[in-house]
């Protein structure tokens, strides 16, 4: 082998990338792949395709998290974030420019959101609790069998006032405070908004404190 060759092979072996410069091309081409179909997808979002919707909050639901840790939200407050984030592009859907980076767009929305949640529980730490819902599957420690039967009927009371809601109401519920799905995973398998999933929820939450404080006084 000539000084030359050597030489030649040494410096072509200089300019090989790395492992890791490999991978981190990769994940790029991803990013900019995924960037790019999402921003074509909000293009069918702002048409009214609610399947392009759906798949837009799959999507955006691990970037919003990633944006959420990165500004200091704990795990436990993730949900709030990804909610709230969800929340804001359901507003603001037809605002997006397409030509510009959605991946981009919604971080900062989502890093928004996630110091609005961090203010907002520094003011007050305590999770809210939907009343009727949380009243009826709360065991009492110190209950009697007498105190069993008044909680069956209670329980058979609220099974029936759900079920006399009217169905988007009643689909939230069982969806959201039964089954507890989030709002992502409500929206993207019944095809309906978040926006319109928490309407529906506060409503028959609202309806329900009414049937059931009326029903209380004849358990």
């Amino acid at each position: 082998m000539t000084a030359a060759l050597a030489n030649s092979l040494c410096v072509g072996m200089m300019h090989l990338p790395s492992t890791g410069e490999r991978r981190m091309a990769t994940s790029e081409r991803a990013t900019e792949d995924l960037d790019r179909r999402l921003c074509v997808l909000m293009i069918d979002v702002q048409g009214g395709d609610r399947h392009a919707y759906a798949e837009v909050l799959r999507a955006c639901e691990p970037v919003i998290r990633r944006a959420g840790r990165r500004a200091g939200v704990t795990d436990d407050r993730l949900n709030d974030v990804v909610q709230e984030t969800l929340l804001t592009l359901h507003h603001a859907r037809q605002t997006f420019d397409p030509s510009r980076s959605f991946l981009a767009w919604i971080s900062v929305i989502a890093q928004r959101r996630a110091i609005d949640v961090m203010r907002r529980h520094g003011r007050n730490d305590r999770r809210e609790v939907h009343a009727p819902l949380a009243y009826e599957s709360h065991a009492d420690a110190g209950s009697n069998s007498d105190r069993g039967w008044e909680q069956s009927g209670r329980v058979k009371i609220l099974g029936a006032a759900i079920a006399s809601l009217p169905d988007g109401q009643r689909e939230a519920v069982e969806r959201l405070a039964l089954r507890e799905q989030s709002l992502t995973e409500a929206a993207a398998e019944t095809g309906k908004t978040t926006g319109a999933l928490k309407v529906n929820l506060h409503r028959a939450l609202k309806a329900l404190r009414l049937r059931l404080g009326g029903e209380s006084e004849h358990v």
